[in-house]
């Protein structure tokens, strides 16, 4: 698929007075004023993480209600039930906020919704199975913002809640004793973008500063914060930075049993990086609540013993399993069903549907799918009389306006501009499959149809060093906001070494000038030709470490080739 290379850019004259204050290379300090650090300070703050950097989690609109109102239930030997939604955000977060409540009341229980048999967020089941154990108090974290009737039915039943949360709100809050959402209008606290399990990470920490508490009584759980930032995707900057720099510390030199356990079972070994949080340990957890029933990845962050989080680990990891198996053949499918389609070639959007599909894996099979056909896509699949699915969407596009114009075909649906879920009749299926595409031929450009490369900065090869690299691997963790930086090299030509390996990669050695560099690049037998063509091509890749034989060099992944423009 042939992709656009969007070369972005960065203020001269900030660039030129970072490089005067840091005396690094132009190129490094290019890639910081990209992401808004322009000064001594900024850059000083950005290479050496500090827990001294982290806000005062007192600056958050409502935290002294939430701390007065737990304080209230301790006293009276309430009931609290902390209650999180079925992904890792929200398994993570019962599981930090339980354990540290258990260590001041005995009174504690906790809650996980079944995906299928209650869906997302506070569910009535939940509310009811509070009032059936004689719940006083609910927390609900990573959920809870959006459920104004859910909680005044709570409310009615003599059950309080506050609610831990970082989804936007609506207009009208819910009737909660207090919200802890950095998000809300009139919350002035800092930072805007922390994920659900970081919010119940500043409740704690204020908590234990009421109780006199050692910082190490929150900040043991920082392993499971630095999970939550991982696998939810939020901005790694500011206060998520600093939380997930020394989270992956922890990760590194002393995880909880539970996250052990799956490093383990996924054969990841210290040094982890984010990457491996995102790629090899959160869709272990993910796995139970697609699958099965995510109270087991609380059980197993919560498990004091090893050898029993080691046992329940394992159940994830057959989860996980099962959904690799499932995502596999439904990918499959859904393939066949769209080049299947005589008029496939000329849609804007992507909709597929068989009954039999599984629910769990329906929203990553559209990813997938994504990355065959970029399009808006839309997978499917039936539950009784209801047909119910998730939505992705490509770079740029506003998948939510799209589906809020087919609203009258639906039954339920909700998201945000990058991803959606939806439920209709099986009977409305063909009707809105067609406004949908109609939707989304009216509003989607070209451009965003084509997949795009965000490249950082031209590096001439010459400038390629292991000290260059050692300068970009202090600006770990990568995420969004704060991305591994993806460079450009013109006019390089292949040196007579590069050669296919396993048909499928390519060992590339590529000289420019009196500089050569080796890389790697997986997956892109096609371009072997025009490598091999004697004729200039440009790269674009990242760099990282390669160790052979006790030895360590820098090289390049590529990620994409292009025939160089010759004018």
């Amino acid at each position: 698929m042939e992709k656009r290379w969007n070369i972005l850019k960065a203020n001269p004259a900030k660039v030129q007075h970072l490089q005067e204050a840091l005396k690094i290379h132009p190129i490094l300090c290019e890639l910081l004023v990209q992401r808004g650090i322009d000064d001594f300070d900024a850059a000083k703050k950005f290479f050496r993480p500090s827990l001294d950097h982290l806000h005062d989690p007192w600056l958050m609109k409502d935290m002294k209600k939430a701390v007065d109102r737990i304080e209230y239930a301790f006293e009276k030997q309430e009931k609290i039930l902390v209650f999180g939604d079925y992904d890792v955000d929200g398994t993570t977060s019962v599981a930090t906020l339980y354990q540290f409540l258990k260590q001041l009341s005995p009174h504690i229980d906790y809650y996980i919704p079944h995906r299928y048999k209650e869906g997302y967020g506070i569910s009535k089941i939940g509310i009811d199975y509070a009032k059936e154990i004689g719940i006083d108090l609910i927390i609900s974290v990573d959920c809870g913002i959006k459920s104004i009737d859910l909680i005044a039915y709570a409310k009615e039943l003599g059950i309080d809640f506050i609610i831990c949360d970082h989804h936007l709100p609506d207009l009208i809050l819910p009737p909660a004793v207090a919200i802890l959402n950095a998000k809300q209008i009139d919350c002035t606290y800092p930072f805007k973008e922390l994920c659900g399990c970081g919010v119940v990470f500043k409740l704690i920490t204020a908590l234990a500063q009421v109780h006199n508490l050692a910082p190490e009584t929150y900040l043991r759980y920082l392993d499971l914060v630095a999970t939550a930032i991982a696998a939810d995707i939020v901005p790694v900057v500011d206060e998520n930075r600093t939380l997930a720099f020394f989270g992956i510390q922890k990760v590194n030199e002393n995880p909880s049993f539970g996250i052990k356990a799956l490093m383990e079972l996924a054969k990841q070994v210290p040094p982890m990086k984010i990457s491996n949080l995102v790629f090899a340990v959160a869709p272990r957890i993910n796995a139970a609540g697609r699958m099965d029933d995510a109270k087991k990845a609380v059980q197993l962050f919560i498990e004091p013993d090893y050898q029993s989080a080691m046992a329940i680990a394992s159940l994830l990891q057959q989860d996980n399993l099962d959904r690799r198996e499932a995502d596999t053949s439904i990918t499959e499918e859904a393939l066949a069903q769209i080049e299947m389609d005589p008029m496939h070639q000329n849609r804007k959007s992507n909709v597929v549907f068989q009954s039999h599909w599984h629910k769990g894996v329906v929203g990553i099979v559209a990813s997938r799918l994504i990355e065959k056909h970029y399009k808006p896509t839309i997978v499917l699949t039936q539950s009784g009389d209801i047909v119910a699915g998730s939505a992705r969407s490509v770079l740029g596009f506003n998948l939510y306006e799209a589906l809020h114009a087919c609203r009258s075909h639906l039954l339920g649906y909700g998201g945000h501009f990058a991803a959606a879920g939806m439920t209709m009749s099986l009977d409305k299926l063909d009707d809105f499959k067609a406004a949908f595409e109609i939707a989304v031929a009216e509003r989607i450009t070209e451009e965003q149809l084509t997949p795009e490369i965000a490249i950082n900065a031209l590096l001439p090869l010459e400038n390629i060093s292991m000290n260059f690299l050692q300068i970009i691997s202090q600006m770990e963790p990568f995420g969004p906001d704060n991305m591994r930086p993806i460079f450009l090299a013109q006019k390089v030509y292949d040196n007579g070494y590069t050669k296919l390996v396993k048909d499928a990669h390519i060992s590339f050695n590529v000289t420019q000038g009196k500089n050569s560099v080796k890389g790697i690049g997986y997956n892109m037998p096609q371009h072997i030709e025009l490598i091999k063509s004697g004729e200039p091509f440009d790269l674009v890749f990242q760099l990282q470490l390669n160790e052979w034989q006790g030895t360590q060099t820098v090289q390049m992944q590529v990620i994409d080739v292009k025939k160089s423009d010759l004018n």
